[in-house]
């Protein structure tokens, strides 16, 4: 598969000549979506989940679907009836040519008066896995990690634990938008002595084969 970056928390898989998009949200290129094939959404916060963008994408091809959880399906669902559809902890799908499993049921505590919401992560093709915010360990091993490294919910000491468990054979960031450069070359460095595994960054905009 090639994987592009996009901002923050979105990434392209192409395979076959097919695309997924995973987790298209507000601070994300809005050409991001073109092109899909199928998107996954992690859940409904909107740096995960824009609807304009989900709309452009579904407008763009008429053969585009989603699948996401119930919380972001009743929102759009209505106006793409058949296209959008709801997954949970366990499932499995196919996407565009994409063997898709779901894992994981809740966001992470972002403060405990902050009520948890649904967030569920997905393990494409056995190999590649996106979280979304929460810190979920897969029950098989995980090729590649996408990495939420800086948010309002965690801390470096817990992102290195979460690469230490799960124990993928590289890491690649996500969730970047809210850590500044003069930051990345620490966590670069910490991430990459501590977490046990090989660390990378891609800028957005940029792919690497996975």
């Amino acid at each position: 598969m090639k994987l592009t970056k996009k901002s923050h928390a979105c990434v392209r898989l192409e395979k076959d000549g097919r695309t997924l998009v995973l987790d298209p949200g507000m601070f994300t290129e809005e050409d991001a979506v073109l092109g899909a094939d199928a998107l996954l959404v992690t859940h409904e916060h909107a740096d995960h989940f824009d609807e304009g963008r989900l709309r452009a994408a579904l407008d763009a091809n008429p053969a585009a679907e989603i699948w996401t959880l119930r919380s972001v399906a009743d929102k759009i669902s209505a106006a793409f009836p058949g296209r959008v559809h709801t997954v949970g902890h366990g499932d499995t799908f196919t996407a565009a040519g994409f063997d898709v499993q779901v894992h994981g049921e809740l966001h992470a505590v972002i403060h405990p008066d902050i009520p948890r919401i649904t967030n569920v992560g997905y393990l494409v093709d056995g190999a590649v896995f996106h979280p979304g915010d929460a810190l979920t360990v897969p029950d098989q091993p995980v090729d590649t990690l996408l990495l939420p490294v800086m948010a309002p919910w965690n801390k470096i000491s817990e992102v290195i634990d979460y690469v230490r468990e799960v124990g993928p054979r590289r890491a690649y960031d996500i969730h970047d938008a809210l850590l500044t450069d003069l930051a990345r070359p620490l966590y670069d460095r910490q991430i990459g002595e501590l977490g046990g595994t090989d660390h990378r960054r891609l800028s957005s905009g940029t792919s690497a084969e996975v």
